[in-house]
């Protein structure tokens, strides 16, 4: 037999194209379209109803960047439609490859009622199935100029005030159509067949099989009568559509879903929108699909939906009812997992499952972070505590040296904590359910023959419209057909049930899930991650000082505010606005709110602290640290102990100065470079042989792709070292050194202090920084082998190699860190601590003259200047503050890193003010003190072992109770959770290694 596979293939691709797709909607009759121009910001929709529109032809150009525009159409259905289906077609002049990333409109009805939202392949409504002939059509659109802001090169699109006001779309078609669904049904056969042929083997009996049916289909097709033939095709294509898939055949839970970045290449504001329009779509998608089920995640988005859309949210509500509309996540937002710090990643999921559950009484098992840019190792704990136990994310797939060998496996965090977690194979979350799609999918899942079943998120997300009803007809077709996965639309916590009865003994990935890709997240954008890091601090003074005043005073404590603080803060810890990875819109007002939230917080922080001091004349020190400093009990406030200002630097014979305290000798030299570094309890310097640290080092900084994602390897070929200086001396404190550097458009001005009595230099550092495409890091040289290093993450802290004996190893050039790294020998280590950097490196030489010894580097990441998408980013003055600790061990690091992050406050008053709670531990650290959510006046105290081994700690509470709960993150009684030995105001517990605990202090 002669072979003809590609004759008709081609043949297909034609008819689709050319007959058969146009056929779907026969006749049409154009719209009268009128519009008015909303002259700033988005209106309400009564406002955008009731303008005064003017007439707008089809092919005219509208929508100045970020400008709303209010579409009327109205019409006339012929008479001669009676009995047929027909859909308006409003195309406001999309790109078709580009759904989420452009204009996007929501239609209402005259009244406001919402009907579903527009998008790039989704342009259709329906008007009537079937029409009576004659009715009068009027739909008016909310549309949204969203410009397509994408890079690689600078643009100015991404702020409202340099996009400009050209026209940014040409309105397309305007029109009603009679819909043919025996035609629209034929295209969804031909594609699911077609797309699963190509998928086949050239040699296999099936592929011809369909080959045959599809020409047999295509000859029963008259192409001048596309409609009056079209369901004599469908019967050619019955028997091969009808045929069952094999019983070894991989099986997909399709899950309805629309990714939306809560700020990205668009502001929050535009966020709202997208949700609304997106939500609409999908419960229109419900009514009319009974087998469909659509997830969404991020409590925040569902608060915007009811906040600001409430006829949506009814609807939403009814859905949810029924089980179709399912929350999803159990998280405030998707956010990043590297940066948050332990308190602010468990409060992610206390804000995000306390919603689903007082608005639905759902619990979310699940916890859903496809695009999340890698995870802390300090997650699984988190999780299992907030009562969920299972992760799903697909990003991970995104690494560029090392494929990831398992997608079900078991994630073990850096507690034991297992997590049940699930990478689905389709490698995306924005699945149409296309042939190549699910073929993918199955010859991609690393577990075959030991499991079956696999995820695919199926719908456009980021205002893309979420699934269409195609995705829809594509599922019917694939639920059982020979050749293809199998495929079902299931909840996710369905698929996870059935994921973890086929595979109990799953394989088990220990430590972080490190993404291989977007490292400079931890770095750009300062100004937002030093808000975040100052907010969650904040958030903890102003628990701890407001339920102190509570307690102790009957101070009001400010339940409401937190929770909306709280709430402002978890969102933009959202995985494109804490990695500074939004346009300059979304940075500028993160700025502006982390501002006001600090100025909300300070007063909090300074009402209860007043409350507590009472009037006097006393100076006092309160220290919301989890430490004792300077005779100033940790959560306590009393007069401080310390004596002297400051180490008065002296001239060093060869230039610089040299600052010594007893503790630690310091040589800065002429240069304004650490050259020594001395441990005098120890004998032990610290600085390497010929090294200098306290060195600012500036790299080219221009990766292959995504500018303010990416840092790629080769920016270390080319290094300056700053070592220039405009000027060296005394600071005018007269207790620090000060030097002064220019390099390119821009300025560093670093001062050292070595404060007296502590064993800990600090290197405040001021950047007024210029710079184009470059990074800027600050190195620290240390003499010290280490195969090892610790960082600090979420509840404790994970070791990361020093060497690059693998890929997996070499491929970790730059980590996340939180408030610590600590290198250590054994009997002496190293800690640097900071105040607002995550992104760091570390390497180690061995020298090859001298001592042959180790030189370990480490290196903060300070700032760097990408163009895309913000071509400003970080320009401007920023301050670091890091402290160099030599001789520390592990809990000199803990220690410190809380001490950089919580200075002292000082006032006048008339008593000191005893903690509510201590711990007669320094292992264990009280990481949350605060009254019970439920406004119940109960005492929360949340506290994990810091030092990565076993404890029995004591707390000694300052305060009455009457019972005592081990508690979720939720504040609910554990059930199966050891009871403390209590007795009196003595608790004591038992903490496994970085285990995180919560009490619960019921007060008379």
């Amino acid at each position: 037999m002669h072979d003809d596979r590609t004759l008709v293939e081609d043949r297909l691709r034609r008819v689709l194209s050319e007959r058969i797709r146009p056929a779907v909607y026969p006749e049409s009759v154009p719209l009268q379209v009128a519009v008015w121009h909303a002259p700033g910001e988005p209106v309400p929709v009564a406002e955008g109803l009731a303008a005064e529109h003017r007439p707008i032809e089809v092919g005219a150009r509208w929508g100045a960047p970020w400008g709303t525009s209010w579409f009327r159409v109205t019409g006339t259905v012929p008479e001669a439609w009676a009995g047929r289906t027909v859909e308006a077609l409003l195309d406001l002049g999309f790109e078709q490859d580009l759904p989420g990333f452009q204009c996007e409109g929501l239609v209402h009805r005259p009244d406001g009622t919402p009907v579903k939202g527009l998008n790039p392949r989704n342009q259709w409504v329906r008007i009537g199935a079937p029409v009576a002939g004659g009715e009068r059509v009027c739909l008016h659109i909310e549309a949204a100029a969203n410009p397509l802001v994408f890079g690689p090169g600078p643009t100015p699109l991404g702020e409202k005030e340099t996009a400009g006001s050209a026209p940014q779309y040409t309105l397309g078609r305007m029109d009603l159509a009679v819909f043919d669904e025996t035609v629209w049904q034929l295209v969804l056969d031909l594609e699911v067949l077609g797309e699963l042929m190509a998928e086949l083997p050239v040699d296999s009996a099936r592929r011809y099989d369909i080959l045959r049916a599809v020409e047999r289909s295509l000859d029963a097709v008259d192409l001048q009568d596309v409609n009056g033939t079209a369901a004599r095709a469908r019967e050619q294509l019955a028997g091969v559509l009808s045929a069952p898939a094999v019983p070894s055949a991989h099986r997909i839970s399709a899950v309805g879903h629309a990714h939306i970045d809560s700020a990205w290449l668009w502001p929050l504001r535009e966020t709202v929108r997208k949700v609304a329009r997106t939500a609409a779509n999908m419960t229109a998608l419900i009514e009319d699909r009974p087998e469909f089920v659509f997830a969404m995640s991020q409590a925040q988005q569902w608060a915007w939906v009811k906040e600001h859309r409430p006829e949506v949210w009814a609807r939403v509500r009814e859905a949810v009812a029924k089980g179709r509309f399912v929350p999803a996540g159990g998280m405030w937002v998707e956010a990043d997992t590297n940066m948050p710090g332990s308190e602010a990643m468990a409060r992610q999921f206390v804000h995000g499952k306390r919603f689903f559950l007082d608005e639905f009484g759902l619990e979310n098992e699940e916890v859903w972070l496809p695009d999340t840019f890698g995870f802390a190792a300090g997650l699984p704990q988190i999780i299992r505590a907030a009562g969920a136990k299972w992760l799903l994310t697909q990003k991970i797939s995104w690494s560029r040296t090392n494929s990831f060998p398992h997608h079900t496996f078991q994630w073990e965090g850096i507690d034991g904590t297992r997590i049940l977690t699930h990478f689905p194979p389709v490698d995306t979350y924005n699945c149409a359910l296309h042939g190549s799609e699910l073929a993918h999918a199955a010859r991609n899942f690393r577990e075959k023959g030991r499991a079956r079943h696999s995820l695919a998120p199926t719908g456009y997300g980021d205002g893309g419209g979420g699934t269409t009803r195609e995705m829809v007809g594509r599922a019917a077709r694939l639920r059982d057909l020979e050749g293809s996965p199998t495929v079902v639309w299931e909840t996710p916590g369905a698929f996870f049930e059935k994921a973890a009865a086929e595979y109990p003994d799953a394989p088990v990935w220990v430590g972080e899930l490190y993404l291989e890709l977007h490292r400079a997240t931890l770095t750009s954008q300062a100004g937002t991650k030093r808000g975040n890091r100052r907010s969650e601090h904040l958030l903890r003074e102003a628990e701890l000082w407001a339920a102190t005043a509570a307690v102790r005073t009957g101070h009001p404590y400010p339940y409401a505010e937190l929770d909306r603080i709280w709430k402002t803060v978890l969102l933009h810890q959202f995985h494109d606005i804490l990695p500074g990875s939004s346009i300059a819109w979304v940075h500028r007002e993160a700025r502006a709110t982390y501002a006001r939230v600090a100025g909300e917080l300070e007063a909090i922080v300074a009402g209860a602290q007043r409350a507590l001091a009472g009037e006097g004349d006393r100076e006092l020190v309160f220290n919301s640290a989890p430490y004792e400093h300077d005779g100033v009990p940790a959560a306590g406030a009393r007069p401080s102990s310390r004596a002297g200002a400051g180490t008065v630097p002296e001239p060093r014979a060869a230039g610089g100065y040299v600052l010594d305290n007893g503790l630690l000798h310091i040589e800065i030299d002429a240069r304004g470079l650490i050259v020594s570094a001395r441990d005098l309890t120890a004998d032990r310097e610290t600085v390497a042989p010929g090294a200098a640290a306290g060195l600012l080092q500036l790299h080219q900084d221009f990766p292959n792709m995504w500018d303010a994602w990416d840092v790629d390897s080769f920016y270390r070929n080319t290094v300056t070292d700053l070592t220039d200086i405009d000027e060296i001396g005394v600071g005018a404190d007269g207790a620090s050194v000060r030097i002064v550097r220019s390099f390119g458009d821009s300025r560093a001005t670093q001062v050292y202090s070595l404060p007296p009595g502590q064993r800990r230099l600090v290197v405040d550092t001021e950047v007024d920084w210029h710079e184009t495409e470059k990074i800027l890091k600050l190195a620290f040289p240390f003499d010290l082998h280490a195969e090892r290093y610790a960082s600090e993450t979420q509840f404790g802290h994970v070791f990361r190699p020093t060497h690059t004996n693998t890929s997996w190893e070499a491929a970790k050039f730059e980590a996340c860190n939180h408030r610590f790294v600590h290198l250590e020998e054994p009997g002496w280590g190293v800690a640097l601590v900071n105040d607002a950097t995550y992104g760091h490196d570390v390497t180690r030489t061995v020298r090859t003259d001298g001592d042959r010894g180790t030189t370990t580097t480490v290196r903060a990441s300070l700032l760097r200047a990408p163009r895309f998408p913000d071509p400003d980013t970080d320009q401007g003055t920023h301050r670091f503050r890091h402290a160099l600790v030599p001789g520390a061990t592990i809990a000199d690091a803990v220690r410190e890193g809380w001490r950089v992050n919580l200075p002292e406050r000082r006032m006048t008053g008339a008593q000191d003010v005893a903690p509510l709670v201590t711990v007669d531990d320094d292992a264990v650290v009280i990481t949350a003190v605060k009254l019970a959510d439920d406004g119940s006046g109960d005492v929360v105290i949340r506290f994990h072992e810091a030092h990565g081994g076993r404890s029995r700690p004591t707390l000694t509470a300052g305060f009455a109770f009457t019972g005592l709960t081990t508690t979720d993150l939720l504040e609910r009684p554990l059930a199966q959770a050891p009871r403390p030995a209590c007795e009196g105001a003595r608790i004591t517990v038992r903490l496994r290694p970085f285990e995180l605990m919560t009490l619960r202090l019921r007060r008379p």
